[in-house]
Formats: structure tokens, sequence, C-alpha cells
């Protein structure tokens, strides 16, 4: 590691092999966590080049344990993370609401690194019982329209990362990969990102696959629609921004979307969205995310049918049955 890290610091970056080299290394506990950190401080005080995330992204995809999903052409729908805004759940949300809607949804989640609640937390203390168990997983897609993989079950390699990612306490280029290595590999995603720059390299790097995407970046620094301002839309056809009045929504205090500070309060808020109780702000947001997810599994219907869709699958219960169902899967 050290001629690694004399090389970086440098200023030069790997090349793909080399980064895929020494994140196999990092995985198989060959660096001890001070080196580790070390490697990860890199890329907190410089970008990270394709080459060396597509390296990155290439290690972990080896290493996971696969689940085969492919019969249910699902979608995947993961942020990065580390936008700071403390948010509430949205892209938890947008899933029950997109399962609801009528896709099949193979939610790739973990727990919170630099916020209070992430997916995980929030789905552990529903009572989800998180499982590899492929059989599981797909009664539960089959009957809810969804399931939840807990990312370090599937990556077991990362747990040397986990204790350093905790300590650090800040978004790292691990919530860059996050979205990348859904170990089911769904054909179909709605990733947001909290970076212009991280949209242009996921584009790049999706444009190299045969996945239906779609990448999102609200220009005030969200990793998702927030209609708090302008919103940067990526799929393979289009590369455009949209402004909440484009999607027939208000602009909105950026208050509004605060996700609470504790797991107990997330998980209210949560409640009350699919229960059609949240406030307008909640509500919308959710909508607005849930209809560009679901452009991405029925391409032929316009965005205005998928926001009209995603607004009936709360406003009907769907969304709320979906998630009913699950946990009812896990009793």
């Amino acid at each position: 590691m050290k001629e690694i890290l004399d090389y970086l610091y440098e200023h030069k970056a790997l090349d793909r092999d080399a980064a895929k080299k020494v994140l196999t290394n990092i995985a198989k506990g060959i660096y001890n966590h001070s080196q580790i950190a070390s490697f990860i401080s890199v890329y907190l005080m410089r970008s990270i080049t394709v080459e060396e995330l597509s390296g990155f992204r290439e290690a972990l995809l080896d290493l996971c344990i696969p689940v085969d999903l492919s019969g249910y052409d699902a979608v995947d729908l993961c942020g990065t993370g580390g936008d700071g805004k403390d948010t509430f759940n949205i892209s938890t949300l947008t899933s029950f609401v997109v399962a609801g809607a009528g896709a099949k949804v193979a939610k790739h989640g973990n727990y919170g690194v630099s916020s209070a609640c992430g997916s995980s937390n929030l789905m552990e203390y529903a009572g989800y019982k998180f499982s590899s168990d492929v059989s599981k997983l797909q009664k539960e897609i089959e009957n809810a329209g969804i399931c939840f993989l807990h990312a370090p079950l599937f990556n077991p390699a990362m747990k040397n990362v986990a204790p350093v990612r905790r300590e650090l306490g800040m978004k790292t280029f691990f919530n860059m990969l996050g979205p990348m290595v859904n170990p089911s590999f769904p054909s179909r995603q709605m990733v947001g990102v909290y970076s212009l720059e991280l949209a242009r390299i996921y584009a790049y790097l999706y444009q190299t696959t045969d996945k239906h995407y779609v990448i999102l970046h609200s220009l005030d620094g969200y990793d998702e629609v927030s209609l708090t301002g302008p919103c940067k839309v990526i799929t393979r056809e289009v590369d455009r921004i949209y402004k909440p009045s484009e999607l027939n929504m208000p602009t909105y205090d950026p208050r509004e979307l605060s996700g609470g500070g504790t797991v107990d309060e997330a998980m209210k808020i949560f409640v009350n969205i699919l229960e059609n109780r949240a406030s307008p702000a909640r509500k919308d947001v959710v909508v607005a995310n849930a209809g560009l997810a679901l452009q991405t599994c029925f391409p032929d219907k316009s965005l205005e049918e998928c926001l009209a869709q995603a607004r009936e699958s709360i406003e009907s219960g769907s969304a709320m049955h979906a998630f009913k169902t699950l946990m009812d899967i896990n009793k």
C-alpha cells in the first residue's frame, strides 16, 4: 500500500486494473485500517476518475454474492447519499410507491454513514429481516412487488471498510459505488447523485451497459428530485434540466424536506406519507421521484402519465399495501 499511496500523493491516478486490484486487496483484508483510511482520504481531496470508479465497481461486482431476480425485470432506486441535506428517506419511500404502481423493485440499501437514518436503518426498525435467501427475496418481490437487499449481506468483503467509514463519518467514494453494485444486477435503475460531476461519470459508465437508467441531481445539491429548485435528469436518450413547474409542482422550501434526527422520527414521516397524511412538499417530492422511476419501467408512457400513476399509488393505498405485504412476509 505504501507504494500506491506515494503514487497517489504525487497527484497521479490509478488505471482501471490497478484500482480493481487495490479494492480487491482491501476486501481480502490485506491492508490495515490506517492504510485503508489513508487510501480513502485521497479521494476526499481530489475527484475520482472514470477509470478508478470503474475498477472499484468491477472489484465489488466480482466479489459480491449474486441474487437471481432476472425473471422480474426489476428496478432499483438508490441514491449515493452524502449530500448532507438530512432529508427523509425519499428513495425508500419512492420504492414502495413504484411497487404499488405495478413495477417490481429490488431495493439496494445500507445503514446511514453520513446521515442519521439510511434505508437499512429504517427497514430494520420497521421489522424487516435482512436476508440473502433467494427464495425469500423472490417470494417478497412476487407478492409485495418489492424486496430489500441489505448491502453488507451481499458484499461481505466490505466488512474491512465498514468500521473505517463509520469512524470517518463522511461521504467517501463508497457512497459513489453503492448504487452501482446491486447484487441482483437489475436491468432498470434510478440513481440520485450528490454532484454534477458524479452525474456525468455515472452517465459515461452506464452508457456502456444495456441498463435502462435515469440519473438525478438537483442543482442545489440533493441526490434526488427535491423540488427546491431545478434538477438535472440524464437518461440514455435525454440530458436536460427540469424546473419544478415543468413537473406541474411548486418550488418548496428545503426545510420542508427535513428527515428528522432519529430513526423513530424518520419512521413516522415514512408512515404518514404512505397513509397519504403527509405535507404537500413531502408527498410531491416522493411523487416526482417515483414518476421518473416509473418512466424507466414503462418507457412507452409519458412522464405526465407516470407522475399520475405515482400519485395514485399513494392516494389509493397501493403503496401502503406493498409495504404491509412485505412486512407480513417478515413476521
